[in-house]
């Protein structure tokens, strides 16, 4: 098969196996491209793409629309500080109105989760969600995938720990499905006030000790805190969140094996993960910026196959 079951890529959620493994093929021959002399392709010329982005975004926006540019796209940015829904438009209006200029595809951040679920089901374009408040980011968990498969090979039987704030996370959501649908053992760990209740239900694994979850682990994937999602205080402090959860060099060292370390990005220095440990031999940070082109590269040429 050498289509998407699917012509939204909405959340790994909604995908297969088959899916998944499909876009990292795809990724492994967009990423030989993007490392050529010349880097661009003509895969899709004639399609515009609209990029809508109601967050903030630097890497997620930019790997989008460098991969949109090296697929020879024609590429339209919107945002919504400098846009009419201030003045109140609604969600759906404002998409139309981008569609009535002939646009092909959509990829769409935005804050309340299902906002791109909703949308599908009220516009006829491809839809790619960059991220919907604190549910999924579908393109993130692929590029992660990308990456430890770059490095570990198959997935199936790797043990995969998730560090940090698990409960305002939509990375941590869309790698535990993705991961587990390849075959990988998933643990998070993090304080107790930041592992949403349902958890378990998942078929993670769940712990509250920062260095027995990397004793167990093949891959450290560290998320930060996101005090822009916090309505109430989770922890005392920064200072003693880092004290009890950060990561440094030190405690990689002292595992008796190599582990991989990993981050979505954007790092908080010192406090998830000190300077030495991210920036060291065991860290792929840099590895994951690149694969998200050549990932984002893969999504975008899929689903512009897929028709309605």
């Amino acid at each position: 098969m050498s289509q998407l079951s699917t012509r939204h890529l909405l959340g790994i959620k909604d995908v297969t196996e088959t899916d998944i493994r499909l876009i990292l093929e795809t990724a492994a021959n967009f990423k030989e491209v993007i490392n050529r002399p010349i880097k661009k392709v003509p895969s899709l010329r004639d399609i515009t793409i609209a990029n809508i982005f109601f967050e903030n975004s630097t890497r997620t926006r930019l790997s989008f629309e460098l991969a949109e540019k090296r697929l020879s796209a024609d590429v339209v940015n919107f945002s919504s500080a400098n846009s009419s829904v201030k003045k109140g438009e609604t969600l759906v209006d404002t998409v139309n109105n981008i569609l009535a200029m002939k646009v092909d595809m959509v990829v769409m951040r935005h804050a309340s989760p299902g906002a791109p679920h909703f949308l599908s089901r009220n516009i006829s374009a491809n839809i790619v969600n960059a991220g919907d408040g604190t549910h999924e980011h579908p393109t993130q968990a692929l590029l992660d995938a990308f990456s430890m498969t770059e490095k570990l090979g198959d997935l199936a039987g790797k043990k995969i720990a998730i560090i940090g704030d698990i409960l305002h996370s939509r990375v941590a959501l869309s790698n535990i499905f993705c991961l587990q649908k390849l075959g990988a053992e998933v643990m998070v760990c993090g304080p107790i006030t930041l592992l949403p209740k349902y958890i378990s239900s998942l078929g993670v694994k769940v712990e509250l000790d920062v260095m027995k979850a990397l004793e167990w682990c093949d891959v450290a994937n560290v998320l930060r805190i996101q005090l822009e999602r916090q309505q109430i205080k989770y922890f005392p402090s920064l200072r003693e969140y880092s004290l009890y959860y950060g990561i440094n060099k030190k405690m990689l060292q002292s595992l008796n094996k190599e582990i991989v370390v990993m981050h979505p990005g954007p790092i908080n220095r010192g406090v998830e993960l000190s300077s030495d440990a991210a920036d060291s031999e065991h860290s792929i940070i840099l590895n994951q910026v690149e694969n998200g082109v050549a990932v984002r590269m893969a999504v975008l040429y899929l689903l512009a196959g897929v028709k309605g």
